[in-house]
């Protein structure tokens, strides 16, 4: 299918932030809203917000996060004080093993929780004629229209904080796609405290999470596909602010449902991502 004409970027996401800041507590503005629920985030928020924060924690050398496994427990609303903790639970030189995880600040409700892998990263020489990754995507998204909306969805969400250009698919139609994906919208306000900012790890979590989106099992509307997980899996980190997703879905008439994606950049593939998936009727 051909994507949707372009539409102008949101003024509000040129400077309205994903999360505000009130008193050391992040609060979801509505450029975090998800489809399924105008007072729940989308499930790349918080994951980026978390990413970001797994990627301030210090290391005892340089390291780079390589999994983060989220499990969404509760929907995140949109508008409530939320306290970020994060844990660093196993320390090496080698790996680190970091726990991130949101709840609702008033009464410590846990609603995500990710653990992150970090491995030390160096400079190794490897043979040319080493595997590759996956090749990069056919359009490059300068030549595609930006997503103008998603159907049946009014106002700001999460897909108006994110510039979206599909390749091939749209969002909430069964069968595989494939987009460029570009978090334009601050992650948090900039009030000089040190709050987590966007990093390339953050942008691979928030994009992630778009899989489901693009490459649905069901029609949107007619059948509901929630991801109670993210796991996403990362050799290297994406070189600009784009990266890229190819992702299909399959739904089981039990009610469950996997998505599979491949993460990438404008060289070609580096990384991949699941989410298990809620099945059930509109």
């Amino acid at each position: 299918m051909t994507p949707p004409d372009a539409a102008p970027p949101s003024s509000a996401s040129s400077h309205l932030p994903i999360f505000h800041l009130d008193g050391g507590r992040f609060v979801a503005s509505t450029l975090a809203r998800g489809p399924w629920d105008p007072q729940a985030c989308h499930g790349g928020a918080p994951a980026a917000l978390l990413a970001a924060a797994i990627d301030r924690t210090p290391a005892p050398v340089p390291m780079q996060g390589v999994r983060l496994t989220f499990d969404l427990l509760r929907p995140v609303p949109v508008g409530v004080p939320l306290h970020l903790d994060v844990e660093v639970v196993r320390e090496g030189r080698r790996i680190q093993l970091v726990d991130a995880t949101l709840a609702v600040a008033a009464d410590g409700t846990e609603l995500v929780r990710c653990r992150a892998l970090r491995i030390r990263t160096t400079h190794l020489e490897l043979p040319d004629d080493r595997p590759s990754a996956a090749a990069p995507l056919s359009a490059s998204p300068e030549t595609l229209p930006r997503l103008a909306g998603v159907p049946g969805l009014d106002g700001e969400g999460f897909w108006t904080a994110v510039d979206v250009r599909l390749v091939s698919g749209r969002l909430g139609d069964p069968g595989a796609g494939q987009g460029w994906f570009r978090v334009v919208a601050p992650l948090t306000d900039d009030d000089g405290s040190g709050a987590p900012s966007l990093t390339p790890l953050a942008r691979v979590a928030a994009t992630g999470d778009f899989g489901n989106g693009i490459g649905a099992p069901l029609p949107m509307g007619s059948f509901r596909y929630l991801n109670p997980d993210l796991t996403v899996d990362v050799h290297r980190l994406p070189v600009d602010e784009w990266v890229s997703l190819e992702a299909r879905s399959v739904a089981e008439t039990g009610g469950v449902g996997l998505t599979t994606g491949t993460l990438g950049d404008r060289e070609g593939g580096l990384g991949s991502c699941l989410q298990s998936l809620f099945v059930d009727a509109g």
